[in-house]
């Protein structure tokens, strides 16, 4: 689709490279209202109508734009900035296509300019092509983003493959296959539920470069992950260790760490005997799950 292709991608590249991070005193101005620049958003007309509708797309879109700094505005969270203002907090970027007489879609973005993150991005269809429909579809698209603003960026979170500690008298410094291919659907695992939580944003540490991180033997290098996190992009690090007690008994354990200081954030331990290695996985996302995800959680409602 155009608007998915080269609307969007065409606004964030442009925003995300001219956004600078917050200067001195932003911890102090923590209580004032938070700077939102919307941007003026493109319109596209593919739908290949024998009428020029250029005039009447123009003075909607424009009501549209009014319409949308107005209620974003009416939250005294926030402060409207004009459009392409550099210290803007946030920044909301958009397009509308229209593909056919009756069906129109919008893609909305909105942007952490400090941080340099998407916190939010969505495609949504909407129906007709008259003042009823676009005052619906901005009223509607004015409360997701007013939501999305609200939301707290996405942890940039390097995971780190699963390693094993086999800890059996018959161990040998060589995987098996069988535990290669359980310790990646462990790994995988627990990415996906991190991600589908939506506290975090996976980075990609198929680049990591350092010997421990190739020999699967991080959990032994006093730290070194941080430094190969930071490297990456990432904020935070996560290992994990599965220890094998006996070949039908496991242990699970993670570590999570700051990237920029190496504090310790979090850990967690299964405790106890857990199954066979097949069970690797489900382990391993339960002991996440419980001891991250949801601590968390519990913390964030705690402090509302």
């Amino acid at each position: 689709m155009y608007l998915s292709r080269l609307i969007l991608p065409a606004f964030l590249l442009a925003v995300l490279v001219g956004v600078r991070p917050a200067g001195a005193g932003t911890e102090a101005a923590a209580a004032a209202p938070a700077g939102v620049s919307i941007e003026d958003f493109q319109y596209l007309d593919t739908s290949g109508e024998p009428v020029d509708q250029t005039a009447a797309h123009e003075k909607r879109l424009s009501a549209f734009m009014a319409a949308l700094r107005r209620d974003v505005g009416a939250d005294k969270r926030y402060q409207l900035t004009p459009a392409g203002q550099a210290d803007a907090k946030f920044k909301v970027v958009g397009g509308v296509q229209k593909t056919s007489t009756l069906v129109q879609w919008a893609r909305v973005a909105v942007i952490d300019t400090a941080a340099k993150k998407v916190l939010f991005e969505k495609l949504y269809t909407f129906r007709g092509d008259n003042d009823e429909a676009w005052d619906r579809a901005e009223a509607f698209l004015a409360r997701e983003v007013i939501a999305a603003l609200g939301t707290p960026a996405p942890v940039a979170l390097a995971v780190f493959d699963f390693e094993l500690e086999d800890m059996t008298a018959a161990s040998g410094s060589t995987l098996g296959a069988s535990d290669v291919s359980y310790l990646a659907e462990t790994t995988g695992g627990v990415r996906d539920v991190l991600s589908q939580s939506g506290r975090y944003r996976i980075v990609d540490v198929g680049s990591a470069s350092g010997e421990a991180a190739k020999a699967r033997a991080l959990r032994d290098c006093g730290g070194c992950e941080v430094a190969i996190a930071k490297e990456l992009g990432a904020d935070q690090s996560l290992i994990g260790v599965v220890r094998r007690v006996s070949r039908t008994e496991y242990t699970l354990g993670f570590q999570l760490r700051d990237a920029r200081t190496g504090a310790v954030l979090a850990r967690g331990d299964s405790g106890l005997r857990l199954g066979a290695d097949y069970s690797w996985k489900r382990g391993a996302v339960r002991l996440i799950s419980d001891r991250l995800i949801e601590s968390q959680q519990a913390e964030g409602a705690a402090k509302r």
